[in-house]
């Protein structure tokens, strides 16, 4: 029978076997396509891990906003001006408190170089210190105020290291005209949260600049807390298999902030989650001795904390968009103010890298306390892409998290 008195029968399976054989080039065209996406890929990755390996170098002449930002440029300057200037192998870590080894056997700095060591007594005393200034404005907004703030977070820098905080200073930089009964509801909140936390405020300062020289009150603190032997958490102690664990929303005290200030149309029922962290980091301490780092998420969010993890590590971070805990409200402001909710600080948070075997004993631990009812495994640590953070989207696709540039939140803290 020829094609002329074929049935549609004999049409449609010349047309199958037509479409075989063309298909077959077209496959290889498609699998040469991939091949091409994925060595585009391969050289943009390898790119971006050797402008990350390069020497850090501040490129502005002047001290901008994004500096104070927690992101890329806030990590530059640390690392080009301060560490270059001040490096000892107690700073080098540059985690939120530094561990201080008096006279103990095996201490990583010289016995010599450290103050105290030969002190009768003080042999194998290990101390965090940490300090932070803060800038929050305005100096009170829903659910915290300037000096609460002040001393959470130095409290929260003490707890992450796996200290237990004890001692506080506080310094108060204070502008001409500022308001006296103003200055007694931050003090009295600092007190309140003082004893909240068990810590207690054992000595200060005071100055008084200008009007116009600063915005009513800036406060500046250090803490000082006991390590117990064989404490040693740090993100750089990150392995592959390892998870990471959020205990909570995230983004509440940033958008808290952003509202408070009156400049946005929008109205939300947000409050910061400022809250000390001792007792949750305890907790988990407590139940998952093997965790390998905690990290509380301030400034830059807990994208930040994901990418000191990779590259201090230099390991890979894989996590899951949906994963992470966000408050319909935080979420709705970050959609009309444009800003990734990963990026927004938070300051009653923190983010936790434990074995993998022990992830769910983690969580467990966290929603046992009050201040982690909704904590989650948000991602994993992998050997593959080291230094790079991915993230699965909601979408199914993979992007790549990388540290701010800019400062879309400035003086949230």
């Amino acid at each position: 029978m020829t094609a002329a008195h074929a049935g549609p029968e004999a049409h449609a399976g010349s047309e199958a076997h037509a479409g075989q054989r063309s298909g077959q080039p077209e496959a290889r065209q498609g699998r040469d396509a991939y091949a091409g996406r994925d060595e585009r890929e391969r050289q943009v990755l390898e790119r971006i891990d050797r402008a990350r390996r390069r020497r850090p170098r501040v490129r502005e002449e002047r001290i901008t906003m994004a500096h104070g930002a927690g992101g890329k440029a806030s990590r530059t300057l640390v690392e080009a001006v301060f560490l270059d200037a001040f490096r000892n192998p107690l700073l080098e870590p540059l985690e939120d408190a530094a561990s201080l080894r008096i006279g103990e056997p095996g201490a990583e700095v010289p016995e010599a170089r450290v103050p105290g060591a030969g002190v009768p007594g003080a042999e194998g005393t290990r101390l965090a210190l940490t300090t932070d200034t803060y800038v929050v404005s305005p100096l009170f907004f829903p659910g915290g105020s300037i000096g609460e703030l002040a001393v959470n977070g130095t409290v929260n820098d003490l707890a992450v290291s796996g200290a237990t905080p004890l001692y506080l200073t506080a310094g108060f930089i204070l502008e001409e005209g500022f308001e006296v009964a103003d200055l007694a509801r931050v003090v009295a909140s600092m007190r309140e949260a003082a004893d909240a936390a068990g810590v207690s405020v054992v000595t200060g300062d005071t100055k008084v600049v200008q009007r116009g020289k600063a915005d009513g009150c800036y406060i500046n603190t250090a803490g000082v807390g006991a390590l117990a032997p064989g404490t040693s958490l740090g993100v750089a102690r990150a392995r592959p298999g390892d998870a990471i664990i959020v205990s909570g929303p995230i983004g509440d005290h940033g958008i808290t902030i952003m509202l408070a200030r009156g400049e946005l149309d929008i109205e939300a029922d947000i409050q910061s989650d400022t809250a000390a962290l001792n007792g949750l980091a305890a907790t988990l301490l407590r139940e998952v001795p093997g965790t390998r780092a905690m990290r509380d998420a301030t400034r830059g969010g807990v994208a930040t904390i994901l990418n000191e993890i990779a590259s201090d590590a230099d390991v890979g971070v894989l996590a899951t968009e949906d994963a992470f805990p966000v408050r319909t409200e935080v979420r709705g402001a970050c959609e009309l103010l444009g800003i990734d909710p990963l990026y927004v600080a938070c300051e009653g948070r923190l983010v936790a890298v434990v074995p993998g075997a022990d992830a769910d004993r983690a969580v467990t631990a966290l929603r046992g306390h009050p201040l982690g009812t909704e904590a989650a495994v948000v991602g994993h640590v992998t050997d593959s892409e080291p230094g790079l953070v991915r993230l699965t989207t909601s979408f199914g696709g993979t992007r790549i998290v990388d540290l701010l540039v800019g400062d879309p939140l400035p003086r949230i803290c």
